[in-house]
């Protein structure tokens, strides 16, 4: 019986070092080794080199001089990666109703040179609540109001976006992209901080 325990207890002991010691060592050395930009969470830099946000998480950005995301249900005020999620309203939701004709209403008074209809992912959250990515046509919806929010022809702004586009990922997996913050990072770095614009977006 104390031979059996024994050999028990040492079976347990391995088992714990190698699994819940040596191997997560392993795999989070050869995950700084091979992939340190992702292993620290793809960290974003502004020019001055300081971190401000991930590329994989979505945030709020409400100046007119950038581009706007798509609303988040993820915590009290969005963008929350410690309360990642939708809001879960059904289709018939008063609630939901109400938050996208408001939203509607907000989209149209901010861009009133955006000719056609709001596209319906800047009205809609993501299941997230972080979807860093709008799609190229939301993206161009908001342009005018970007280019006149910077004093910047909207050629020179389109080039930009261009610059940004990512395609489907090994050329067929989902739909063409822009990711917002590295979009709007780049107009600061083209164009500069709007003016007035000290800390905040």
């Amino acid at each position: 019986m104390g031979r059996t325990f024994l050999i028990a207890c040492r079976a347990a002991v391995f088992t714990l070092i190698l699994t819940g010691v040596a191997y997560p060592l392993l795999v989070t050395g050869l995950a700084q080794l091979l992939f340190p930009g992702q292993a620290n969470g793809s960290l974003v830099r502004d020019e001055r080199g300081q971190a401000v946000g991930s590329e994989f998480i979505g945030q709020a950005f409400s100046h007119p001089a950038y581009f706007h995301p798509r609303p988040s249900a993820a915590g009290e005020k969005g963008y929350d990666p410690l309360a990642s999620g939708g809001s879960n309203y059904g289709a018939t939701s008063r609630k939901l109703r109400d938050r996208v004709i408001s939203d509607l209403e907000r989209w149209k008074n901010e861009n009133p040179e955006a000719a056609a209809p709001v596209p319906a992912e800047l009205l809609t959250a993501s299941a997230s609540g972080l979807d860093p990515h709008l799609s190229p046509a939301g993206i161009r919806w908001q342009a005018p109001r970007v280019a006149r929010a910077r004093q910047v022809a909207p050629e020179r702004l389109e080039a930009v976006i261009q610059d940004y586009l990512e395609g489907r990922s090994l050329g067929f997996l989902g739909e063409p992209r822009v990711n917002v913050l590295l979009l709007n990072l780049a107009l600061d770095r083209q164009f500069g901080r709007p003016v007035g614009l000290s800390s905040g977006r």
